[in-house]
């Protein structure tokens, strides 16, 4: 019995340090990247000397006007660091809401996406483009903003109320969300059909999701609602343990699986139109992530979800890094291409493993 203990500590302790060096190489990946993402255009500033800069510029130490490192602190201060700070918030906050669908809805497909709020987003952004109609009394760049983070409200809205009226399931919810997702999309169809070239293109540049243009202003909305709502996720993530085993599992164990799955439902929405709102659509974060952590360090959400973070965040990185060689391709199709691959290699490599993907 003594040995079969020291057996047990011994494993969750290579278990914890598993998990533990697999988070410090995601955080380790995200600074590099942040540096690297940074020192693009210019071909005389190395990685230690960014993180000098950054520094230098934190403490209020100035350069020679238009000198090499003047013209570097500017690009670093106002332009790469924005973006990258804007691609660590928006892998990290879907990443964490997909840990938390897939959770609760008991669905190893389930991602933000899957209520419709992706569609609702993209149709309020479609509107204010195209049509020039916003839903506030902002104009301009907030003014999409404003309508992309509205349009997403309503598909969740709708599901929380019909969640909240009748009894559903976790696939009759994704059905919910798949047919709102496709009245939303005959909707776009129809407005882009119908307008002129050059207003098609920045409807579809935003459909498609980029992170270019973020600014410093771009970043409090989604900063803010990302740290608020990953640490409720955390709080939630023994309950959500609980939920990966089904209703009735659930049930049994105490939870009230109709209020937390509404509680789910709205935080997941608040995150995700945060996001989307600013970004478009970035697909594959909240679906490839989880994933691939639950691979690596196994299925307990207090691991999984601060990891899946980290990791999220890591990847849309490497996408944005990648997207950057090619200037004209967005972040979004980026990340389609790597996401489809990886998510199929992951099925296949759980498949055989497990005999099932969850």
């Amino acid at each position: 019995m003594d040995l079969t203990k020291e057996q047990m500590k011994e494993g969750y302790r290579l278990a914890l340090f598993r998990k533990m060096v697999f988070l410090a190489i995601c955080v380790i990946g995200i600074v590099l990247f942040v540096g690297i993402l940074s020192i693009s255009n210019y071909e005389g500033i190395g990685l230690r000397e960014t993180y000098e800069i950054i520094w230098n510029h934190l403490c209020g130490n100035e350069y020679p006007v238009k000198s090499l490192e003047w013209w570097a602190d500017r690009y670093i201060w106002n332009t790469a660091l924005p973006h990258a700070i804007a691609a660590i918030v928006s892998g990290a906050a879907l990443a964490v809401c997909g840990t938390m669908m897939q959770s609760m809805m008991s669905n190893p497909l389930a991602d933000p996406y899957s209520t419709g709020i992706s569609s609702g987003a993209c149709f309020g952004a479609i509107v204010a483009i195209v049509v020039g109609i916003s839903m506030s009394s902002i104009s301009g760049e907030m003014g999409i903003v404003t309508n992309a983070f509205i349009g997403a409200m309503v598909p969740a809205v709708m599901i929380i109320v019909l969640s909240q009226r009748i009894h559903v399931t976790p696939a009759t919810l994704i059905l919910l969300g798949t047919a709102i997702s496709y009245f939303f999309n005959s909707m776009i169809t129809y407005l882009m059909v119908t307008t002129d070239a050059d207003t098609l293109q920045s409807a579809y540049m935003w459909q498609v999701g980029t992170l270019d243009g973020m600014t410093w202003d771009s970043l409090p909305i989604m900063v803010a609602v990302t740290v608020i709502g990953s640490i409720i996720v955390l709080f939630l993530s023994s309950r959500l343990n609980v939920m990966s085993l089904g209703d009735n599992s659930a049930i049994s164990l105490g939870v009230d699986v109709q209020k937390f799955r509404t509680l789910c439902l709205v935080l997941m929405a608040v995150m995700t139109a945060a996001i989307v709102s600013f970004t478009g659509i970035i697909g594959f974060i909240g679906l490839v992530a989880p994933h691939l952590v639950r691979l690596v360090v196994g299925s307990d959400n207090r691991f999984v979800a601060p990891i899946s973070m980290a990791a999220g965040a890591l990847i849309l990185l490497i996408a944005d890094y990648i997207a950057f060689q090619f200037s004209d391709i967005p972040v979004g199709v980026v990340m389609s291409v790597i996401g489809s691959p990886v998510f199929f290699l992951l099925i296949l490599f759980q498949s055989k493993k497990a005999g099932a993907i969850y």
